[in-house]
């Protein structure tokens, strides 16, 4: 089973649609593919994926009530299936009081003499509802900030992939974000490992390729490397789709060069698939 979340503490570096694009390709691929969607910005999967949900809905059953231990359904209740058969839960506004939430259960539990990890209630969620039976893949775009929700997500999946800027900036947020999982794996007792780091938006210039060597040298992998798609990017956003579908129904003419972005993408699933062991699938339109 492959489980990994996309992690960036900078903004705008497309990790939500980094989530998005491979979650379609893993299930172009023929692998059973759950997104979950814990990200409290309104551009989230939710979002791009357009599902008929109204995730401000106080009433409606989601993914908040079952890590708190009060869901009013099955956790499969919660689940829509958008492009591709890529099966979604959906963000919910609630999950911007998940701290405050989580912090409540775990003192009632304390007071009760029980052991409650504010980290672990995903994971003990996603182990519930048998989701290692029904999924290939599994992928969790979380908040970026440091806080429950992120480390609820890295609890669960164990795994990150890392969309970056090849800039200084974003050389800084890599280092960061590997303080972070080093803190996380000392507080919380688990092993993350950084299955790729994804450059997007290169453009081969002097500073970019010295970066990019250093980040190789440095040892992560890193598997694909994508060049500037702004002009793709916005229009995914603006049809709520995968570069695939926006490609292949929005485009009146094909562009060499946002089809190489897509076989990059594939390269990239394909990777992280084998690194899981998963059985490479052929992949459909």
């Amino acid at each position: 089973m492959l489980t990994y979340a996309p992690v960036s503490e900078a903004g705008g570096v497309g990790k939500t649609t980094t989530a998005a694009t491979l979650a379609v390709s893993h299930a172009r691929a023929g692998n059973r593919v759950l997104a979950i969607d814990m990200d409290t910005q309104n551009g989230s999967l939710t979002y791009l994926f357009g599902p008929e949900y109204d995730r401000g809905n106080q009433e409606v059953d989601n993914l908040v009530r079952h890590l708190v231990g009060r869901p009013k359904g099955d956790f499969e209740e919660l689940i829509h299936t958008v492009e591709h058969g890529v099966d979604l839960v959906p963000s919910h506004n609630m999950l911007e009081d998940l701290h405050e939430f989580l912090l409540n259960e775990k003192n009632q539990a304390e007071r009760l003499g029980e052991a409650y990890s504010m980290y672990r209630q995903l994971h003990r969620v996603l182990r519930e509802a048998d989701i290692r039976e029904k999924y290939d893949v599994v992928i969790v775009d979380s908040a970026g900030k440091a806080g429950p929700i992120l480390y609820n997500a890295l609890v669960a999946v164990r795994n990150v992939v890392i969309p970056f800027e090849a800039t200084a900036k974003g050389q800084e947020s890599i280092e960061g974000l590997d303080d972070l999982v080093n803190g996380l794996e000392e507080g919380v007792g688990v092993d993350i490992g950084v299955l790729a780091i994804v450059p997007i938006g290169y453009k081969d210039t002097r500073d970019q390729h010295e970066i990019l060597s250093d980040l190789r040298e440095s040892g992560f992998p890193v598997p694909v490397v994508v060049g500037e798609r702004g002009s793709l990017m916005e229009g995914c956003w603006k049809q709520q789709c995968s570069p695939y579908y926006y490609i292949e129904n929005h485009r009146s003419r094909k562009r060499d060069y946002e089809l190489e972005t897509l076989e990059q993408f594939d390269d990239l699933a394909r990777s992280l698939e084998e690194e899981a062991g998963l059985e490479k699938g052929e992949v459909t339109v």
